[in-house]
């Protein structure tokens, strides 16, 4: 018996709604348990029961950048191109976080892998962009909520990923990548002296399926008489047997360097494991004593969602060196013990009753100066200044959901010569999505419009995008969402992501607004299915 396209996605969703947290998701043994649900039906890791399971911060959060501060633990990833960037979020125990505030409001560049430190009650970022010049930029807060500072150039146009280290002697460095380092000044804002090659980081075998040795990430920790410097090797992308985690450590932060037998500590050796390419670690030591790695992975079958963050149980050995104890993740782990759970993540659904939340929530794409000022609540909805003509020149607001499947829809009204709609964005030439002006929908694919039947609800709507693992369908109501037409348009866009297009993102649903005038979202409804 075969099912329709229309019964297997009602199937499917018949199938998420009945997931219980306990509950296998499919016969079979050593299968885990699905992931318990948050805010909107969001999975999160805490499965309640003293077990976690992966992915630690579902969706895009790359180059995880950790800091333990007292009590309080502070992360922050990679926001390429979206702004405001670098929210920081906020954790008591290692396992549960919530989104706080953007530290970067200024559009410098794609922001790539940063270093968030504490160093004599000061808070730094560092913070590598590809622009023109890519560059290496410090920003600095007394305060983990800010305000942070304007950004500072400092003028490192040939590396990305700095970490910042303290020597023995007290003397301040960044680490980056290729094996490098520069010293710092003593306020931690400029560059003393040149770049200086200090690591030839470990190789793997010739025969292994890689996509370039590209040794980059570097995190330094100190513990006890040594020094540890955990790298990435084998390329973010491309192979999901290429990205991994390699260690090395010195008693000094001059060096020598010193590889560990053991590498690579971590990486993906078979296609059927539940986590790929995963590497760019960095070491936590938790509430109750234990040692942990943070660092990313994408999820197999979903290269559409980006590079999710992971959190893997460690081991001192005797040797003084460690050992990763989690096996490929894909198998629920005892939590740390001690610290305050904080509810995970945050809700995506929004009214819009309330100032919009930039930053925390939102991000605009590639944003120009002033972009923010497009963007008000007035109390009963958004209203989001017409830019462009398109998704792809209008600088869309976006959301991350790091769901395999989710719906998502909005009331939606134009003025006169306005566009707008709702979309699935990868990047400004890889997107999909439905719009509408007065007379015509348009219908987005492949980043290129596709079809412009005729409009039958005029200059307001409900608009509903539904992505289930992929398969893309959008319904639009005249009547506020209490009957529905299904659009004569379906799409698949597993291939809507970094092997295809490249640039590190993910396909994030959004809210666009082009042509003339202002567009009003009312109601913005966001499930995980």
């Amino acid at each position: 018996m075969s099912l329709s396209r229309r019964d297997s996605f009602a199937v499917g969703l018949a199938t998420a709604a009945a997931v219980v947290p306990g509950r296998a998701i499919a016969a079979g043994k050593d299968v885990p348990p699905d992931w318990r649900r948050g805010f909107d039906g969001q999975r999160i890791c805490d499965l309640g029961d003293g077990r976690f399971l992966n992915p630690l911060v579902a969706g895009d959060h790359p180059d995880p950048a950790i800091l333990k501060d007292g009590a309080d633990y502070y992360m922050t990833f990679s926001s390429f191109d979206s702004y405001p960037g670098l929210t920081i979020w906020h954790s008591r125990d290692l396992v549960n976080w919530q989104p706080r505030k953007a530290a970067l409001n200024r559009n410098i560049g794609s922001v790539w892998a940063v270093s968030l430190e504490k160093h004599a009650g000061r808070y730094f970022l560092y913070v590598p962009v590809k622009a023109k010049p890519n560059s290496i930029f410090v920003i600095w807060a007394d305060h983990i909520e800010g305000p942070w500072s304007d950004p500072v150039d400092l003028r490192l146009p040939n590396h990305i990923d700095p970490c910042h280290a303290v020597g023995e002697d007290g003397s301040r460095w960044l680490f980056l990548s290729g094996g490098d380092r520069i010293r710092l000044s003593e306020d931690g804002l400029s560059t003393v002296g040149s770049v200086e090659h200090v690591y030839d980081p470990w190789r793997y075998p010739d025969d292994w399926d890689v996509e370039g040795f590209s040794p980059e990430g570097p995190k330094i920790h100190r513990r006890g008489e040594w020094f540890y410097m955990i790298t990435a090797v084998g390329g973010t992308a491309g192979p999901p047997t290429g990205h991994m985690v390699i260690a090395a450590r010195s008693r000094s932060i001059h060096g020598p360097w010193e590889n560990c037998p053991h590498n690579p500590l971590v990486r993906t050796t078979r296609l059927e494991e539940k986590w790929w390419s995963r590497g760019h670690a960095s070491l936590i030591e938790a509430p109750d004593g234990s040692w942990w790695s943070v660092y990313h992975g994408f999820e197999n079958g979903y290269w559409t969602l980006g590079r999710q963050a992971l959190l893997d149980p460690i081991e001192w050995t005797k040797d003084g060196w460690f050992r990763m104890k989690g096996g490929d993740l894909s198998q629920p782990i005892r939590k740390p013990r001690g610290g305050t759970a904080v509810p995970h993540g945050q809700p995506l659904s929004d009214d819009f009753a309330k100032p919009l939340q930039l930053g925390q929530k939102w991000n605009f794409f590639k944003p120009s100066p002033g972009e923010s000022k497009r963007a008000r609540t007035d109390g009963s909805g958004l209203l989001l200044t017409a830019a462009g003509s398109a998704p792809s020149d209008s600088s869309p607001l976006l959301l991350i959901a790091g769901d395999q499947a989710y719906q998502f829809e909005c009331d939606i009204e134009i003025e006169p010569g306005g566009t707008a709609g709702l979309v699935l964005f990868y990047d400004e030439k890889l997107y999909c999505g439905l719009g509408f002006d007065e007379k015509r929908f348009v219908t987005h694919q492949y980043g290129i419009e596709r079809g412009r039947p005729a409009n039958p609800h005029g200059r307001r709507m409900r608009m509903r995008v539904t992505n289930n693992r992929h398969i893309v369908s959008f319904h639009s109501s005249g009547d506020g969402g209490h009957s529905w037409t299904r659009f004569d348009r379906g799409m698949e866009v597993s291939g809507y992501h970094h092997n295809v297009r490249g640039g590190f993102l993910m396909l994030r649903p959004g809210l666009y607004s082009a042509g003339a005038g202002t567009a009003r979202f009312r109601d913005f409804r966001f499930r995980a299915l």
